[in-house]
């Protein structure tokens, strides 16, 4: 059992069309105000070396990056700490409100309870207007699929490449460029936090056509193996690039650093170089 088959679950309980994109949205005065939350763990997100200034960072860094992905600007922060060791929260608090003031939100609330390893909950609301708004679905066969920086450089680090660290520890969310790509009318875009593929694979549930990706286009972190690099940019989770689909006359987008990878077309399938994509990255699983 993984954590999109759960997903199912929860669908049926509060309804599919509230778990279809990476921030829930509700009108606020003439914009649209989007809502995301994320739970970090020390076993399965902080990994060893991470400084608690680390894991603040991150934990701000992931909410804001769902935030991007909807074309918003990040505005609140609301942050809860479960500790194993009170010294922990003066690292973790300032690492989160370091990100915050980096992109533009700040922290407004939050909570802290004692617990058996170090657990951090963002909440984060930002603020789009409604004909910027992206989001997952409206995309069309013959966009352009395109990723802005070089994925897979996080699990590069984790592979035993430790000249990406910062990539892993200090993720840098894409808030000016989802603005941008918002104001710019992809059609459709999401983080690829869990690595290109189960990105393509659910951008694929939402829409009515498929995506075909050229590995030879793929933009790879340097120093490491063709063939392996091109399976950590396909694959690799922990990378919070933005992952979209644009019209060709729309592309590029001035002040937006991203790369064509591929094209959609009309039949629902992933494939890379004309064969079937794996589907398989980051997943929390359970036996």
């Amino acid at each position: 059992m993984d954590d999109r088959e759960l997903l199912n679950v929860v669908m049926g309980i509060v309804g599919k069309d509230r778990c279809l994109d990476d921030c829930a949205e509700f009108t606020c005065g003439g914009q649209v105000m989007v809502v995301t939350t994320d739970m970090l763990h020390r076993s399965t997100d902080f990994v060893p070396g991470m400084t608690d200034w680390q894991a603040g960072w991150m934990s701000a860094a992931v909410t804001l990056s769902d935030i991007a992905s909807m074309g918003a600007a990040p505005k609140y922060l609301l942050i809860a700490v479960g500790l194993d060791d009170w010294k922990s929260l003066a690292g973790v608090m300032q690492g989160a409100k370091d990100c915050c003031t980096r992109y533009g939100a700040e922290i407004i609330g939050g909570d802290i309870d004692r617990h058996g390893e170090l657990t951090v909950v963002t909440t984060g609301l930002g603020l789009v207007d409604r004909k910027d708004i992206a989001r997952r679905s409206g995309t069309w066969p013959g966009d352009l699929i395109c990723i802005t920086g070089i994925p897979g450089q996080a699990q590069a680090w984790l592979d035993g490449y430790h000249q990406f660290e910062k990539f892993l520890f200090e993720p840098q969310p894409r808030v000016e460029e989802g603005q941008a790509l918002g104001k710019a009318g992809v059609s459709a875009m999401m983080d690829d936090s869990d690595g290109i593929a189960l990105s393509l694979y659910d951008l694929m549930s939402v829409n009515d056509c498929g995506f075909s990706i050229d590995s030879s286009k793929l933009p790879l972190p340097a120093g490491i193996p063709p063939a392996q690099a091109r399976e950590l940019a396909l694959y690799g989770g922990g990378d919070y690039e933005l992952l979209f689909t644009i019209a060709p006359d729309r592309f590029p987008v001035a002040g937006v650093e991203a790369t064509v990878i591929g094209i959609v077309v009309p039949e629902k399938t992933v494939t890379v170089d004309g064969q079937p994509l794996d589907k398989r990255g980051y997943q929390h699983r359970w036996e």
